[in-house]
Formats: structure tokens, sequence, C-alpha cells
């Protein structure tokens, strides 16, 4: 979160403070006055992440061929300097910060509310001022930084300790992000990612000395500056009392200031009058109304110290007790080959979500873009709980020795107050033969293993019976398949058009570059094709949950957006798709995808139908509902020699027969040499 403010008050006030500086000379000095330790800036990418993303298209569902060269772009600036950059991600939402957590989540509800405002109104895309990043994109920028070859970490606690730290022990060349906790932190110097100037490297560093000199204090004091101003740990209403007495005593107040701006005036000139000692804290504590927890201050101060630090305001016993706090003897998991093999994976960005549930039983889900208004369309976190049960049935291995643990959710929807986490039972996905257990999904090899696996994993989205049909795509229109067919399932409103927007989208998607796709223009924005790519792409990372969990059936790299999906594609195939264009313009005249297409589309409608749910066409036309026809199939889309629709498992899915069907084994599986011939897909 950082200290209000305070980033600007140095801006501001302190100059000085503001140094404009070459990366690559200053990795030049590096490697002069230390030959044998390269010069390495670890970056805080959660305070990167909307930095980053420039792509021009935002609210569609994410330009995520475009981000992937933007970020690859990023790396080769820092290569040809030889920097080396290590990431860290932030792997957990403290305790300590919920509150601000869910502070922030309403507020970026009302953001989200005027953004849906503004489309349905005008039609198209807010300016920048307006600008939230695409959903998951954190998640997603962790896993292709991973996939460019990066060295990525995902914390056990809040990313800002851990990046300090970092710094400070591998001897850093510095810090990159925008977070003013970094002022704080007695470590490497701290670069700014707003100011950076990617063409020359060039970008301003924060000197924690200038804003010493500045405020009339020392290293030190900083610690307690951050704690007495309100920081993740002391909350800013206790403190006004405090600070209405430093402002009434202090010499430093300015008409030409704002209040926080003479606020932190004050407040550095009256602890500069403090002895440096731990007396002098307990005299602050026992002074200010903490109410039941009177060591919140200290709590506040020992944050910011790093390990092998030692500060004159704690004693000495209580230091750095806070580093890496996750014990195993307080885990839902209590298997220790799992568990740590699970921290590991955490840790490296292999898995997704894994360890937060088997570590303590929670899970945390942010804001999406999704319409409020949209009754039609439930919350994602609605659609993906049933998923979400089955995967927390196959980590918890629920009923085993009777027992039904169930995982704490904190998912951003309408209609939640996010007053306490709601409490979620796992269920037992249906496998003939039960779920096998952990240890043999994840340890165990084999061919049969890996039916095992894969299996596992279909069960989780309603589709263990598809096995053999999904085993024969290619890896990433198996996994976008499985995750259309479970949405259509469990979404009655979507229609056939929505269906042929999302198999146009990724039949025409392969092939085209992140250029070809940054031209692409949109003369309108659709408010619920907006709300649909928000969805599909929250989709994707319970597919990432489901792959981690079942034992990693997929490449993760498989389930990616980048190879799956594109907002600005999307938004042209839905608008195409309702206002009821002809298969050949939806498929832009590419001959070779007219049978894909109804191949892929009749594999969705059959196991649909075989679940009872009828997929029927409800056009919008010009981005409006212009009502519903009672039947199955579009004429449009049905092939000439057809009058009427035909129930498609009998008739156009003869390549997913299982007649045909060679016999299942693994080496069927995605990627198989026969799989374009049977599917007809264009080489």
């Amino acid at each position: 979160m950082g200290i209000k403010g305070l980033q600007g008050f140095v801006a501001r006030v302190c100059p000085d403070a503001c140094r404009t500086v070459d990366l690559r000379e200053m990795a030049e000095k590096h490697r002069i006055d230390h030959p044998d330790s390269p010069p390495v800036i670890v970056v805080d990418a959660m305070s990167c992440v909307k930095h980053w993303y420039t792509p021009e298209s935002w609210v569609c569902g994410g330009q995520w061929r475009e981000y992937l060269a933007i970020l690859e772009d990023f790396i080769k600036a820092f290569m040809a300097a030889g920097i080396k950059l290590v990431f860290y991600f932030d792997g957990v939402v403290e305790e300590k910060k919920l509150d601000e957590w869910i502070k922030r989540r309403f507020q970026n509800n009302k953001e989200i509310a005027r953004i849906f405002q503004f489309i349905k109104t005008h039609r198209k895309q807010p300016g920048r001022e307006m600008f939230t990043i695409p959903s998951a994109l954190p998640t997603f920028t962790r896993f292709a930084l991973k996939s460019l070859g990066q060295k990525t970490v995902c914390t056990l606690q809040e990313a800002d300790f851990e990046v300090a730290a970092y710094g400070l022990q591998h001897n850093c060349m510095g810090i990159l992000g925008q977070d003013s906790d970094y002022l704080i932190y007695n470590t490497c110097p701290y670069f700014s990612i707003e100011k950076l100037h990617l063409d020359r490297l060039v970008t301003v560093m924060y000197s924690r000395e200038d804003l010493c000199r500045a405020l009339g204090l020392s290293l030190t004091h900083l610690p307690l500056f951050a704690s007495l101003l309100g920081n993740d740990v002391v909350p800013e209403s206790l403190l006004e009392g405090f600070w209405q007495k430093c402002l009434v005593t202090s010499p430093c107040r300015n008409s030409g200031y704002n209040r926080r701006t003479n606020i932190l005036l004050a407040v550095a000139n009256y602890i500069s009058k403090l002895p440096c000692s731990y007396s002098s804290l307990k005299h602050l504590e026992d002074m200010l109304p903490l109410g039941s927890d009177k060591t919140l201050l200290s709590q506040g101060v020992e944050s910011y110290i790093l390990p092998g630090q030692h500060s004159p305001w704690i004693l000495p016993n209580i230091t750095n007790c806070q580093m890496f706090p996750l014990q195993q003897q307080t885990a839902m998991c209590q298997d220790k080959e799992i568990f740590q093999l699970a921290k590991e994976q955490h840790i490296q960005s292999e898995n997704y979500t894994i360890f937060n549930i088997l570590s303590n039983g929670e899970i945390k889900c942010s804001n999406s873009l999704e319409d409020e208004c949209d009754r039609e369309i439930p919350g994602q976190a609605l659609i993906y709980r049933p998923a979400r049960q089955h995967i927390y049935s196959v980590l918890l291995e629920s009923g085993k020795d009777g027992d039904y643990p169930v995982v704490k959710e904190w998912f951003v929807y309408f209609g939640n107050p996010l007053r306490q986490p709601e409490l979620i039972k796992p269920v037992q996905p249906s496998i003939p033969g039960g779920t096998p257990s952990l240890k043999t999904l994840w340890f165990a090899k084999g061919p049969d293993v890996e039916k095992q696996r894969y299996r596992t994993f279909l069960a989780c989205f309603h589709l263990q019976d598809e096995m053999e049909e999904l085993q024969a795509l290619e890896a990433p229109l198996a996994a976008f398949c499985c995750l259309l067919a479970y949405l259509m399932m469990q979404v009655s409103s979507l229609s056939l058009e929505d269906l042929n927007a999302f198999v146009a989208l990724i039949l025409c998607l392969k092939g085209k570059s992140a250029a070809q796709l940054a031209g692409l223009q949109l003369a309108q924005v659709d408010s619920r094709a907006v709300h649909l790519g928000a969805v599909i792409v929250r989709g994707l990372t319970t597919l990432l949950m489901a792959n981690s969990a079942c034992g990693f059936p997929f490449r993760m790299d498989d389930l990616m957006p980048w190879e799956v999906f594109d907002g600005k594609l999307f938004q042209e195939k839905y608008q195409r798709s309702h206002r009821g264009c002809s298969m050949e313009e939806l498929l832009e005249g590419n001959e070779s995808l007219y049978t894909p297409f109804q191949n892929l589309k009749s594999f969705i409608c059959k196991v649909c139908m075989a679940k009872k749910r009828i997929i029927q066409s409800r056009p919008r036309g010009n981005g409006f509902f212009t009502g519903t026809r009672q039947r199955e199939y579009n004429p449009r889309f049905q092939q000439t020699h057809r009058s009427s629709f035909v129930p498609p498992y009998h008739n156009q899915m003869r390549g997913f027969s299982r007649r045909n069907h060679q016999p299942q084994g693994r080496e069927y599986g995605s990627g198989h040499p026969d799989y374009r011939r049977r599917f007809h897909l264009p080489p």
C-alpha cells in the first residue's frame, strides 16, 4: 500500500531526493565496484503491471499477444545493458492488510460501474484516465515472464518485504517499482517504473538519505516515521489526534502546503526530538488510542526491519520474526511431501493458488471487468464455483477418513458484502473408481497415471466422458473447448451466437501476429462482450488451478490467454455473430476453417445436449437483444446440403466418432499426428 502522500511529498518538497539516473551507467559502475556480482534489479512486478500494459485496447478482455511482445521488449532492453531482472509477485494477501484490500475492491467496483456506463452510453472504450487493468493481468504476467525465461518469485508474504530483503541480501543494483514503502526500507536504491524511459534506460532514483536530510531525520527514524503516518499495520484513523498534536506544536507549518504535507513535516519534527529507544516507542504506544492491541506501533516499525538488521525501537529478540511465517503445523495439508512440493511450486511460480489452499484453506480473487447491471450473466466467481469445489475436493481429499474441510473464499462479485469469507464445501468430482489420491496425481508415473490426471482434470468441469474427443485435439484447443463447454452448460443465457463467436475466435486467432491484432480496429465496443471477455479470461485461471491440482495434464503454457484469446478479435466476432453474418464472413473467408468450425461447435452442442442444455439462438443485433428463437441451430451456419438441424453427435461429429477412434492411450493425446487429418484443421 505504501505511505499515503509520501511519494508526492518527495517530488514536491524534497526535489533533491529525486535524482535522474542512467541505469546503463549505474550497471557499469556496479560491475567495477562488484566484479563478482553482476548487476541485478529486483522488480516489484505488482506495482509495474499497469505501466507494462500499454496496448490501446484494455476493456475487451486483454490484448495478450501484444502484451507478451511488450514484456519481451522490456526484458531485451535490460539484457542489452547487461542487467539481470528478478520479478517478485504477491503470493498472499496478509491478514493485516485484508481490511485495506476489501476497501480497494469496493472502490474498484465503483470504477468498473463507471466504465460500463461509459461504454453503454458512447459504445466505445473510455480514455486512459479511467484505465483499469484487464482481469487476471498479474496472474498471467507471472506466467508470461516465466515463459520468457525470467526468474519469477511468488511470495509467501507481502511482496514489498521480500523484494527489499532480496535486494539487500543479494547486493542488488536496485529495486524497480512504484511503492513509497521502498523509501522506508534500508535496502538497495529505489528506481521508479513510472518515470522509466525504456529506450534510454533512464529513470528517477529516490534517495532515502536526501529525504532524511530534508526531514531532519536519520535512516533509523524512517520505520517509526512511516508507522506514525499510517501504513498497512497502523490505521490512519487511530492517528488523527496525534497528527493534530504534532501540527499544533510544529514550527514547520506552511500555508502553501496541503494538510497532508504539513502532517508529514510535523510528524518528522516530533520524532526528531525523541531518543531512539524502545522506551520512546512504548511511551508513544501508551499515548496513542491503539485499542486492545497496544503493540500495533511496534508491529508497524518491525514490518520494515529486514533479516539481519536491528532497530533501537524494537527489542532484539522480536526483530525479524515475520520472515516466512507460514508453518506446516497449522496447514490444512499435513503431508510433508505434498506440502513442500506445493510450496516450492508456489515460490517458483509453477502452480496457481494451490499452496494458499493447502496452507491455510483460503483463496482470494480481486475484481473482474463485469457489468453488475447484467443479471443474465452471473459473476465469474459463481460461474466457476462448482469447478472450484471439485478442485478443492481433489486437493483436500474430502471424504477421506470422514473429513470434509471447507475453503474460505474471498471473491469479488455483485452482491457479496465481503464482511466475512464464504465457507465453500468441496464436492467430489464424478470419476469411475473415485478420485485418485494427491500422491498419485503428483508423484506417480506412467501412461495410466497420465490418463488419471487428464480424466480428473476433465471431471472438475463435468467433462470426464469426453476424454477421447478432447485428447485428440491440440492442447490449447482442447483446454479452450473444455472451458467453453463448461461455460455454456453453466450459463443458460449464453446463446448460439455467443458460441459462434467463441469458436470463430479460437480458430481465427491461430496464426495472427501481435502486430496484426494491434492493427484490428473496432467501430464500436459492446458492453456484454466486454463482460464475456472478462468471464472467459477468469475461466482460464480456473483451468490453471485445476491443472495445478491434477498434476499438470496440460503444460501451463497451453492454458495462457495469448494462445486462445484476444479481446478485440472476440469483440469483432461477437458483434458479427449477433448481427447474423454468414459463416464465411465470420471465418474471414478461410475455407479451411469451415469444417473445423462446424465440428467444434457441434461438439459443444453435443456435450450440452447430454446435460439437457439446449443452446438457442438469441441474436442481439447491433448490441441489443432482439428476441429468442426457439431453435437449436442458426440456418446461416448450417452446411448448405442440410435443411434442418441434426443432432450433432450423429452427423457432424463423425470425426469424433468412437467407431473410428483408435484404442485409447497416451500416444493419442494432444499433438497426435493424426489430429489435423481427423479434425480437418489447416496445417
